[in-house]
């Protein structure tokens, strides 16, 4: 018989990452990334239990498989608001296999949303300061395993800098599969947390209520030094905030002889203002930053907070291509798009010269300030999780049918990154086979997006033979 928490001196933990739902279209098809989130919860608790992480986006074996085989006390799950359904899904098959086996949900959708999770066999949502609420539960469930609350702290609003690195060696056997488009193998590291920018769109200022707090340089550097993969990925929301810092992050680099490349967030407003650091940073091994350029139209930046413009953008852009540094261009496709304006924003994007690019429909994520603005447009339910995922669209066009929306985004991804040039580019600079995989996961991508024009073209027509019979 499988133990309980309280009988139990060897406790045992499974943390898990749950695969996309397959109706989610997403970035999996071009990147996979190490669970981060769930090597600092390893890193609180592994004192206390054996703790084994299962990536199941990386494993063949279903969850149940895994369950049975490790018959754990205590099951964590991390995900985002495309996962919230999957790990509900989850949660029942657990219990059913072992109705002992407690079910704890974090991260950052139950952080800001945590009545998401509420569920009769998820048992615990952590939704604050999880680098000290997650131990001290499981402290209790040691001592006592019927607890029934997660505990909480005197200040539970404010954030807190983690005291521990992560515990990256329970995801040793998945390391040489992690990778971000061409920066593979690749290891990710947080040097700091929220953000000082406040775009209505974005739903990590909520993660933090709109704090910012930054980990040392020399704390952030001999973390690096314990890390094998030649390229990282500082996942900080803007590592681009402080010149200073930055500056000081390049000097420790070189003083210490690390020899890393690194992808980074940035704004455009910075990297403009600050081209020297850039350089700086360049020689320090800078070779990609992600920049929400967002939109070709200053009325829309300033619709969305963007507080930057368009002026900056290119400019920005241009600074990156000087110092040989990939610009990764994020934008968002307003509802009210039509065919021009997808063909506008085409020419801008060639004019720049960017060939990696994000196109995302404007995506009012429930807990954002623009959310109740948008709320009684919505054409995809609240709770249809699974498509809140910053790809499908959640908001009726008005100019266009959706069939014909995904249509123009298929087109544009394909005149941007599948073009003759901008493939060429890629071989040149990456080599054949990296590009292939590349365009093979661009492809999937398409493919998705494919499915999504049949069928809204048939949901369309269906609805107008409808319309018909009714008259």
């Amino acid at each position: 018989p499988i133990s309980t928490c309280a009988e139990s001196q060897n406790m045992k933990i499974l943390l898990i990452r749950p695969k996309p739902p397959s109706s989610t279209v997403g970035l999996k098809h071009i990147m996979v990334c190490e669970p981060l989130e769930l090597e600092y919860m390893a890193a609180t608790v592994n004192h206390l239990a054996e703790v084994i992480l299962i990536d199941l986006i990386l494993e063949k074996r279903e969850l149940e498989y895994f369950v049975k085989l490790h018959k754990p006390d205590v099951v964590g799950f991390t995900g985002y608001i495309t996962h919230v359904n999957r790990i509900k899904s989850y949660s029942d098959q657990i219990k059913s296999l072992n109705p002992k086996c407690r079910v704890v949900v974090g991260g950052v959708h139950a952080e800001v949303l945590p009545d998401d999770f509420k569920h009769p066999n998820i048992d615990f949502v952590i939704s604050q300061n999880s680098m000290s609420t997650f131990p001290a539960l499981i402290n209790q469930l040691k001592q006592d395993s019927q607890v029934q609350e997660v505990p909480t702290g005197a200040d539970s609003t404010a954030i807190e800098l983690p005291q521990l690195l992560p515990d990256r060696s329970i995801s040793e056997k998945y390391r040489s599969r992690y990778y971000y488009v061409f920066h593979n193998p690749c290891a990710l590291i947080k040097t700091s947390y929220g953000c000082p920018y406040s775009c209505n769109f974005c739903f990590c200022i909520q993660i933090t209520d709109e704090q910012y707090l930054a980990r040392s340089i020399d704390d952030v550097v001999e973390e690096i030094k314990d890390i094998s993969e030649p390229e990282i990925y500082i996942v900080d929301d803007n590592f681009l905030v402080d010149r200073q810092r930055v500056l000081e992050f390049c000097d420790k680099l070189e003083a210490q002889n690390i020899n890393k490349r690194f992808l980074i967030y940035g704004r455009a407003d910075f990297i403009t203002e600050n081209p020297e650091v850039i350089k700086r940073f360049r020689s320090c091994g800078l070779r990609a930053v992600i920049v929400g350029l967002e939109s070709f139209e200053q009325s829309e930046l300033d619709q969305y907070s963007k507080k930057s413009d368009i002026e900056k953008s290119e400019r920005a852009v241009q600074i990156l291509h000087e110092n040989d540094v990939d610009c990764y261009g994020t934008f968002i496709l307003s509802p009210d798009w039509g065919k021009t304006e997808f063909e506008n924003l085409y020419s801008w994007i060639r004019k720049l010269g960017i060939i990696f690019v994000n196109l995302q429909p404007l995506t009012p994520l429930p807990g954002t300030p623009i959310f109740e603005q948008y709320e009684s447009q919505l054409i995809v339910d609240r709770n249809e999780f699974e498509l809140w995922d910053l790809a499908h669209l959640v908001l009726q066009p008005t100019k266009l049918s959706q069939a014909n929306y995904y249509w123009n985004i298929i087109k544009l991804y394909v005149g941007v990154m599948m073009s003759g040039k901008a493939v060429w580019s890629l071989f040149s600079r990456y080599g054949v086979w990296p590009t292939l995989k590349l365009s093979r996961g661009v492809y999937f991508v398409l493919f998705q997006y494919l499915g999504k024009v049949v069928s809204s073209f048939f949901m369309q027509k269906t609805s107008r033979t409808d319309l018909r019979k009714e008259s």
